[in-house]
């Protein structure tokens, strides 16, 4: 199903309004509005989109970090052992996706939470089969618990379930940026935001925007990725109707003919 240039009418490979199928990332950061734990009023605004694209004929799965409670990166160079920081970041996204879960079904949409770690009284197990039944019913899934195991990030999380449902793109929400950088826009004034690029390019540049292992796993696989602001509201169900908001970044080969750069502004 990705890699598909009929997703596109406009650039080949362009994920546009014929895109049935997406992995949906948020950070966790977004779940607690820039402070720690979960903002109520943020969650809902994050439901009514979600719930906005599948009434539009989206199928939608979600990858949740867990950033508002812990990173287990962070807990680590404080002295805490990795592996067991991880896991409690772990927990943190089963968390943050049983909030989102309540919010979105508020919203008249059915549900399913599919947890890496074992967790039976709240979530299912993480089976990609049964996850796609549930899309294929109009149903959401919300994938937590990262890959239940230590150092694997929720970017290349994303990317790996992505293609075990086999989506067509991956919609990787960032927080204070609205795509791929050339620099660090919060801190280089000069930094300008790419339309598109390839994923061979964002790994040359170094780029940080996404990890570097979830650009390999995409490339290696043809699955387009579009990175994006969640700060806009709808920004969700515009990137469904094909509307060229944030960066696309994709698998083509030789130079991008076209590509263009908008200001850091």
């Amino acid at each position: 199903m990705h890699g598909s240039t009929e997703l596109s009418t406009a650039d080949a490979g362009t994920p546009g309004p014929g895109v049935r199928r997406v992995l949906l990332k948020l950070s966790g950061e977004v779940f607690g509005g820039g402070s720690i734990g979960i903002d109520p009023d943020v969650v809902n605004a994050i439901a009514r989109q979600v719930a906005e694209a599948v009434r539009e004929g989206a199928q939608v799965a979600i990858v949740v970090g867990g950033g508002n409670f812990f990173r287990g990166a962070e807990l680590s160079q404080r002295g805490m052992e990795r592996s067991r920081a991880d896991y409690i970041g772990m927990l943190g996204t089963v968390m943050n996706s049983l909030a989102l879960q309540d919010f979105i079904e508020k919203q008249g949409i059915d549900t399913r939470v599919q947890s890496a770690i074992t967790m039976g009284q709240v979530a299912e197990p993480y089976i990609p089969r049964r996850a796609i039944r549930h899309l294929e019913k109009g149903r959401v899934v919300i994938f937590g618990a990262g890959a239940g195991m230590p150092y694997f990030s929720t970017d290349t999380v994303s990317a790996q379930r992505a293609l075990e449902i086999k989506a067509d793109a991956v919609l990787m929400s960032k927080s204070g940026v609205d795509g791929v950088y050339s620099a660090d826009p919060r801190t280089d004034a000069s930094a300008r935001r790419f339309e598109e690029i390839t994923f061979a390019e964002a790994l040359r540049l170094g780029l940080k925007v996404v990890d570097a292992a979830a650009f390999a796993l995409c490339m290696e696989n043809d699955l387009p990725m579009i990175v994006f602001g969640m700060e806009g509201e709808g920004n969700i169900a515009r990137v469904l109707r094909g509307e060229r908001i944030g960066t696309l970044v994709h698998g083509g080969t030789g130079p991008l003919n076209g590509t263009t750069t908008g200001d850091a502004s």
